[in-house]
């Protein structure tokens, strides 16, 4: 059987980047968090002093930023330019950035290259918000993983926490909140299903029970 192209869509907090990693590590599969390559030029235009809406210096910048993943016994870890950045991109800051910048044509090109070279020969779970809708439409298996509101702020305020990140419940409910608006009504790749994608509300589900779901959706697929 060839390896498959997994896409695993949905919004912030409904446990996809988690559950795309135990699923990837259950089939053997590279786990690539999109999310995580927008952080990573949102990072880059802080860094830069560069706005979300400068497209010039934003062109620049993707022209020259190398992102590589790279599995450690910590996991997978994102470089830019040789430099370890996992770390740096998981603030509210750089979440808010990222789905502003992530609505800039001149990045979302850039990344849709970087993306598709990754899912070259299949093998690969993609995780993030336009997978299955506009990066890879022919995807193999693609699927939407959501869950009420309150619950992904609770999970993205905890996860937070446990970084000490100085933030209330309160600001990660609002930011997400405003993040959703953003993500859903943006002209360009707004977030939503593919009309072909395996809807799972993962509100009352612990994040095995979600793997196992996503498994015998894809021996369902593979028989």
């Amino acid at each position: 059987m060839k390896p498959l192209l997994i896409t695993i869509d949905g919004p912030s907090g409904a446990g996809k980047s988690t559950v795309s990693r135990r699923l990837s590590e259950r089939i053997g599969y590279t786990y690539v968090d999109t999310g995580a390559l927008y952080r990573a030029v949102a990072l880059a235009a802080l860094t830069e002093g560069c706005a979300a809406d400068d497209d010039t210096r934003l062109a620049e910048i993707c022209r020259h930023l190398i992102l590589k993943f790279q599995n450690t016994s910590k996991g997978p870890r994102l470089y830019a330019n040789g430099h370890d950045i996992t770390a740096r991109i998981r603030t509210p800051e750089i979440s808010m950035l990222a789905s502003a910048v992530s609505a800039r044509p001149v990045v979302r090109t850039y990344l849709l290259d970087v993306q598709r070279k990754m899912g070259k020969g299949g093998g690969v779970v993609f995780e993030g918000r336009d997978m299955g809708t506009v990066v890879f439409p022919e995807a193999d298996i693609k699927f939407y993983l959501d869950a009420d509101p309150e619950t992904r702020a609770l999970r993205r305020y905890k996860e937070l926490a446990e970084k000490h990140a100085a933030t209330s419940l309160a600001e990660v409910r609002e930011a997400m909140k405003k993040r959703d608006e953003d993500d859903s009504s943006r002209a360009l790749a707004p977030l939503k299903p593919a009309p072909d994608a395996i809807r799972i509300d993962s509100t009352d589900l612990e994040i095995e029970q979600v793997v196992e779901v996503l498994l015998r959706h894809i021996e369902k697929r593979t028989k």
